[in-house]
């Protein structure tokens, strides 16, 4: 059975998906077998892999620090918010039902044997599992039901080491509070505190943390800096962070629009480290502008969506800039938005049975039970496009609209359909590929077209892979755990010898 150990928060956005990560690379560097483990995940931003299966991006990215492929075995349980009060739930990968929160807190005890054969099968494959919880363990009015964070750490039996983020102010108030709302028995799995996001002199934490330590006898063994490092985020928290501003250094503007249900931003992520790209997320219509690039991305809830957008000026906002030369872009439901009429008869994602769509692409959308969820190999004119899917609905083009890409492959075995519309013009597309702009060399041809309308000349492509780009910042984190972190006393957690 593996070694293990878990990082839970005292709150979300701590950071501990972020530890999670450094102690995967940290450990993986070290020769071992390392596996990140999430018994349940509330996200919107979500991949698919090689198997056909859907789990939340923070095992991802946990997966390719620890230098494995991800499997859904390392995110059992997804929470996919449709509404305020419901979700659809996945399990192994798969919609199981749409759920209200009352119905799947009283469920959860069912996914418990599922959620614990899930972490036993990779402890038993694995050296080392890196667990992380949910939100904060304190979360007290949801504990008799939990399996994600100490629920998990009791049915695992492993230690705990718990995140705090000092940005936020009031950090020994949290870690106190956090740790003396549990029970005695939660309090004493608790082996470690590591306070992050720290700016300043460490040593003017010092007497705190001795104090901390005094009052809840748990050592403080890390204290992380604030850091520019660049990892994918899947919280919708992350959102708050990300420009909103035009940089006015930059050649090109393009602009995501911030949808209500807005899934799976990190389709831009390799945008944002294109040299000549200022990426803004736009929340107001009256700040779009007249972009050179505007990107309606993925959504939980289209149709919902797309009525939000027509009523606060968005809609409008778009035509209008397209009217005056911004290219549109849509990815998944943003491409599903932008054709001619969206239907849903049967009420599979809303209650609104049909409505007109932006209208900027000759399509029509049908939504289906079906979910589609797969890899996709495509080829899009002399490039080959890697990426995934992940949708409700089926797509058809009329006379004024062409395929933007044939899906060539799917999880690996041969295909062929049509993917995507491209207006008649040129000007707007849309695909249900996720991660398109992943592949690099495409992406340079686009934008060097974008540049070319400008009247700018193309650039070379010179940027290193997005994979080659990821793989330095988990080696920074790796660096930034083993300079900030006692290597000694995490050992020892993990080893068990601290209990």
């Amino acid at each position: 059975m593996a070694k293990a150990v878990m990082f839970q928060g005292t709150a979300s956005d701590s950071g501990k998906s972020w530890l999670a990560a450094a102690a995967c690379r940290y450990l993986a560097d070290k020769g071992l077998q390392v596996a990140p483990f999430k018994a349940q995940n509330m996200a919107l931003n979500s991949f698919i892999t090689e198997q056909g299966d859907e789990m939340g991006r923070a095992q991802v990215y946990q997966a390719e620090a620890a230098r494995v492929k991800p499997n859904v075995l390392m995110n059992p349980v997804l929470l996919k918010p449709s509404t305020d009060k419901a979700s659809q739930v996945i399990v192994q990968g798969k919609v199981l039902a749409d759920m209200d929160a009352v119905t799947y807190h009283q469920y959860k005890d069912q996914l418990a044997p599922q959620v614990l054969a899930a972490y036993h099968q990779l402890a038993n494959t694995h050296d080392v599992v890196i667990l992380e919880g949910a939100g904060s363990p304190a979360e007290i009015n949801l504990n008799d039901h939990d399996i994600v964070n100490m629920g998990m750490a009791r049915m695992a039996d492993v230690p705990v080491i718990l995140v705090a983020d000092i940005d936020k102010g009031g950090v020994f108030a949290s870690i106190y509070g956090t740790i003396k709302l549990l029970p005695p028995a939660d309090q004493k799995r608790i082996k470690g505190i590591i306070i992050n996001k720290f700016r300043g002199d460490k040593r003017l934490l010092e007497p705190g943390n001795q104090m901390i330590e005094k009052l809840t006898g748990v050592p403080v063994i890390g204290v992380l800096p604030m850091t520019d490092i660049d990892i994918d985020e899947e919280d919708s928290v992350a959102l708050t962070k990300k420009n909103t501003q035009v940089d006015q250094t930059k050649a090109l503007d393009i602009a995501v629009i911030d949808l209500n249900r807005i899934s799976n931003f990190t389709d831009f992520h390799s945008l944002e480290i294109e040299p000549d790209v200022s990426l803004r997320y736009v929340h107001d219509p009256s700040t779009l502008g007249v972009p050179d690039v505007i990107i309606l991305p993925g959504s939980k809830n289209t149709n919902e969506d797309l009525a939000a957008i027509k009523a606060n000026g968005f809609a409008q906002q778009i035509l209008t800039a397209h009217h005056q030369g911004s290219r549109v872009v849509g990815i998944c439901g943003g491409y599903q938005i932008l054709g001619q009429q969206l239907k849903d008869p049967d009420a599979i994602e809303s209650a609104i049975p049909t409505q007109r769509g932006l209208g900027l692409l000759d399509t029509e959308t049908t939504f289906n039970p079906q979910k589609t969820t797969t890899q996709a190999h495509a080829q899009h004119g002399h490039f080959e496009l890697d990426g995934y899917e992940i949708h409700m609905g089926t797509t058809t083009l009329g006379p004024n609209a062409r395929p933007f890409a044939t899906i060539i492959s799917t999880n690996g075995q041969t295909e062929s359909r049509l993917d995507g519309a491209v207006s008649s013009d040129g000007t707007v597309f849309g695909t249900y590929l996720h991660g398109v702009f992943d592949n690099a060399h495409w992406t340079r041809h686009f934008l060097n077209e974008v540049r070319v309308t400008k009247g700018l000349a193309p650039l070379v492509n010179t940027q290193i892979s997005l994979s080659e780009y990821k793989d330095r910042q988990y080696n920074r984190l790796a660096q930034l755990f083993k300079e900030n972190v006692d290597l000694d006393r995490f050992n020892q957690i993990l080893a068990g010898e601290q209990r």
